[in-house]
């Protein structure tokens, strides 16, 4: 079960916070703090303090533990065993016997027979069913057809075929994976066998590629986040089989390695699709904190309140989090390898607004998407899954910093306004000419906090600019680094993960429209160009010697399609660590 799903949260009054059950994800928080220009007000959840009248006044900014009495319920999420078979496909038994073809494997002689050979036995054991019924369907194996038959006769319940397109690619097989999870969740099909009517053409690496792309597909398409849902419907498949695609200790290792980067962006989906009356900058924190419980041999984990980032002066952060009554949490956990020595040190460093308002410069009007500014964590999601998965891959020869600077960006008589300076922690000074241009303000501290971990490589993500949505679309993220090495390494993680990245330009001159006449800069540059003057800025608080590259993800963190969060990023990271360690 991911760490998500075991979120509690406890009902509160008007003045007191109390803890839920034991069992909860967090204990009893007797101390709130407000931050304010001038310096830090605490306040107390015991009711008992609250006697004097300016008690009273200014009991209403107690951080509160939720709103509307919501309690995510706790799903366990049936665990799907893959297996590879080389046996005879028509003797399979199970609930769905499920063919991927392309529209080439779907061809007839004169006599209306399959010229595949698999697809021919397979008709041949139906007397002719198969090819009668994919004719009157129309089904011509185009990307995305989907027939479903149930036939006596063979031990499967079903026979389903799906087609896969003119020339199968990685996101094909993806797709076709996902399209077997809606298949056997529509039945409540509980076995399934997964086979390719050619596969005689692949290579061996080609064969592990497939198999876990096929897996990906079907882990998360089986997925269904239902924590927040009165009723649903629960899948019950639990097996796999795969037929064409090899067998043996590669192939095994790979299904294992697919399923724990699949683990790692079911967390990122779950911590994304928490409300932010849920999902605050502390029940966050106490997620971290559980990765490095679970895998307590690789990961620490450190958390740093208001006080102890004073004294790191991050005043950037600081200056986001001062409205809300949810104190921030500076999440910094470590991953060190089992054994072995460490030959490269990384930071993953992931933007942590579990609420966006836009501040003072609210957001208004259609399209601003307030609504969904829970998602603007997506970034510190994309971390932390990672973090999730690494912790089970355990990646020899690398240490790995996963770091994010989460709060809420609120509207209140102690937040941060328009015209205000804020000073970073590497002393750089910065006028908030829009406080709706947070992100870059909380990443600036996270970037200077990453670089003084001695890291090698930083890379950044966040749902940073709209301009990026306008630039690229909701499928592609885009990316800025003044390292053309960097960016072949993460581009090449990329692929292998079947993620869309498209580098930007880091535009030099495009820095004229940052400046500030009272401060060092200006946190915005204006609408042309934004996502990078955006890039721009944050490279201002990255060390030279530090190679560094900025992920903006605002596109791909949400798919509208499915209401709901992608995971986006997190396979990508994954395979870019595995790939700089000396496993």
């Amino acid at each position: 079960m991911a760490a998500a799903t075991a979120i509690r949260v406890a009902a509160h009054s008007s003045l007191t916070l109390l803890a839920s059950s034991p069992s909860s994800s967090f204990s009893i928080i007797k101390n709130f703090r407000s931050i304010s220009h001038l310096g830090i007000i605490s306040f107390s959840a015991n009711p008992l303090l609250f006697s004097s009248p300016r008690s009273k006044r200014m009991a209403h900014v107690v951080a509160k533990a939720t709103l509307g009495l919501t309690h995510p319920a706790q799903i366990d999420h049936p665990k799907i065993s893959f297996a590879a078979k080389e046996t005879n496909l028509v003797e399979w038994k199970g609930d769905i016997l499920a063919v991927g073809v392309t529209e080439k494997d779907m061809a007839k002689d004169q006599n209306s027979k399959f010229q595949n050979p698999i697809l021919n036995k397979l008709d041949s054991q139906l007397s002719g069913l198969l090819s009668e019924v994919s004719s009157e369907e129309d089904f011509t194996g185009k990307a995305g057809q989907l027939t479903v038959i149930r036939f006596p006769g063979l031990g499967s319940k079903r026979v389903s075929l799906i087609g896969i397109g003119k020339g199968p690619t990685g996101p094909s097989y993806r797709s076709l994976g996902e399209s077997v999870a809606s298949v056997a969740k529509s039945s409540q099909a509980k076995s399934v066998a997964i086979a390719l009517a050619s596969s005689e053409g692949l290579t061996t690496e080609s064969k592990l590629a497939t198999a876990s792309a096929i897996a990906k597909g079907t882990l998360l398409g089986t997925y269904e986040d239902n924590r927040f849902k009165s009723e649903s419907k629960k899948s019950t498949l639990n097996s796999v089989d795969l037929f064409g695609l090899g067998s043996g200790p590669e192939l095994e290792k790979k299904l294992k390695y697919t399923q724990e980067i699949c683990s790692g962006v079911i967390l990122g989906k779950e911590l994304v699709n928490a409300p932010a009356n849920v999902l605050t900058p502390g029940v966050l924190a106490e997620e971290a904190e559980k990765i490095a419980a679970t895998y307590s041999d690789v990961i620490t984990a450190k958390i740093l309140d208001t006080e102890q980032c004073k004294e790191l002066k991050m005043g950037s952060y600081l200056g986001v989090a001062a409205a809300s009554t949810n104190p921030p949490k500076f999440i910094h956990l470590c991953y060190k390898p089992p054994s072995g020595s460490i030959k490269t040190k990384l930071a993953l460093v992931g933007k942590g607004l579990t609420f966006d308002s836009g501040g003072y410069n609210i957001k208004t009007g259609p399209g601003c998407s307030i609504e969904l500014m829970k998602f603007d964590m997506g970034g510190s999601a994309a971390v932390l899954g990672a973090a999730k998965a690494l912790g089970q891959i355990k990646p020899l020869g690398v240490e790995v910093h996963f770091i994010v600077a989460a709060c809420e960006n609120m509207i209140s008589g102690t937040g941060m306004r328009p015209g205000d300076i804020l000073t970073a922690s590497n002393g750089k000074t910065i006028e908030v000419n829009n406080t709706d241009a947070e992100g870059r303000l909380t990443l600036a501290d996270a970037l200077v906090y990453a670089c003084n971990q001695g890291v090698d490589k930083i890379v950044d993500l966040a749902t940073l600019t709209g301009a990026c949505v306008v630039a690229l679309g909701p499928s592609i993220a885009g990316i800025f680094t003044p390292s053309d090495e960097l960016s072949k390494e993460v581009v090449a993680a990329s692929e292998v993960a079947g993620e869309k990245l498209w580098r930007l330009p880091m535009e030099e001159s495009y820095w004229e429209s940052m400046k500030s006449g009272v401060a060092d800069m200006v946190n915005t540059g204006g609408r042309q160009g934004g996502s990078i003057t955006a890039a721009l800025f944050l490279k201002q608080f990255v060390d030279e010697k530090v190679e560094w590259l900025h992920i903006d993800m605002a596109g791909p963190v949400w798919s509208d399609k499915k209401k709901a969060a992608t995971g986006f990023a997190i396979p990508t990271l994954v395979e870019w660590v595995v790939s700089n360690s000396s496993s």
